[in-house]
C-alpha cells in the first residue's frame, strides 16, 4: 500500500503575499477611487464659487449710476469671488472694459421677460478640461463635461419708473 504525499508549501515561503495583496490593491484600488473622488468634490466646489461669483457680480451692478460703472464693479466683484480659481488657471480678467472671458458682462438691455425693465447679464466660467485639478482627469471628465463649467445670474435694474 503506497500513500501518496501531498505536496505542500512550507508556511514560510507564502510570508509576505497579503501584503503584496494589499499593496496592488492600494495601488489599483482605492487610489484612483479616491482621486476620482476628491476631482469630483473639487469640481462641485467650482461649481459652487462659479454661482457665488455670478450672483455677486449681479448684485454689485446696482451700486453704481452709469452702465460703465454698473458693468465695471459687475466685474470686479465676480472677480473677487473666484479668485482662487482665476489665479489657478492663471487668469486676469480685464475689468476695465466690462469683463472679458472668463467674466462677461453684458450691457443693460431690456429683460426678456419685462421689456420696460433693464436686465445686466453677468456670466462666468471655467474650463476644466483645459485647467484640471489633478493632471489626466481633464480627459476622465471629458464625456461628461463637455462644455466649460458655467455659470449666470441677471439682475434687473429698477430705473425709477415706478
Amino acid at each position: 500500500m503506497s500513500v501518496t504525499r501531498r505536496y505542500c508549501r512550507p508556511a514560510r515561503l507564502q510570508r509576505g503575499i497579503a501584503t503584496l495583496e494589499f499593496a496592488l490593491m492600494l495601488l489599483f484600488g482605492l487610489l484612483p477611487l479616491l482621486l476620482v473622488t476628491y476631482s469630483g468634490v473639487m469640481i462641485m466646489a467650482a461649481q459652487q464659487t462659479l454661482s457665488a461669483a455670478s450672483a455677486e457680480g449681479a448684485r454689485a451692478a446696482f451700486r453704481h449710476a452709469t452702465p460703465t460703472e454698473r458693468r465695471t464693479a459687475a466685474c470686479l466683484a465676480a472677480r473677487r469671488s473666484m479668485q482662487w480659481l482665476l489665479t489657478y488657471a492663471k487668469q486676469s480678467p480685464d475689468c476695465a472694459a466690462g469683463g472679458a472671458p472668463p467674466i462677461t458682462v453684458s450691457t443693460p438691455a431690456p429683460c426678456a421677460d419685462l421689456p420696460a425693465a433693464q436686465c445686466i447679464r453677468v456670466e462666468v466660467s471655467y474650463d476644466y478640461s483645459t485647467y484640471p485639478f489633478l493632471p489626466g482627469t481633464g480627459r476622465v471628465y471629458g464625456w461628461v463635461m463637455t462644455r466649460p463649467l458655467r455659470s449666470t445670474a441677471v439682475a434687473q435694474l429698477d430705473l425709477g419708473g415706478n
